[in-house]
């Protein structure tokens, strides 16, 4: 009774080289082009919500410290229009992308 404790296999180096080669080109990192996308939309989004939660603050500024007793509406209204400047800068940014990574814009 034997017990094999490594690869039995004697398919030699070059075959050893060959699987190291293919698993390597499966498990390949993405293009410079697909992560600069991925960065690129990443950015729009956290622009996007920072828009909208910055305007929010203002209007809750307005609405505590001003005092001319506008409490909610100045909020809401900094709400709306935050909402609408990250929806038009959103769609301003939105030509650049493409379903092809690397038709993107080199900075």
């Amino acid at each position: 009774m034997s017990f094999a404790l490594a690869d039995n296999r004697h398919n030699g180096h070059d075959d050893l080289d060959a699987r190291i080669a293919r698993a390597k080109a499966e498990h390949q990192r993405p293009s410079s082009a697909k992560r600069l996308a991925e960065t690129r939309g990443w950015s729009v989004a956290i622009e996007f919500v920072g828009m909208v939660l910055v305007s929010a603050a203002i209007g809750y500024g307005i609405d505590t410290y001003a005092g001319l007793g506008t409490r909610p509406f100045a909020m809401i209204g900094m709400l709306v229009l935050g909402f609408a400047g990250a929806v038009y800068r959103a769609v301003q940014d939105s030509p650049q992308f493409d379903a092809a990574p690397d038709n993107d814009l080199k900075d």
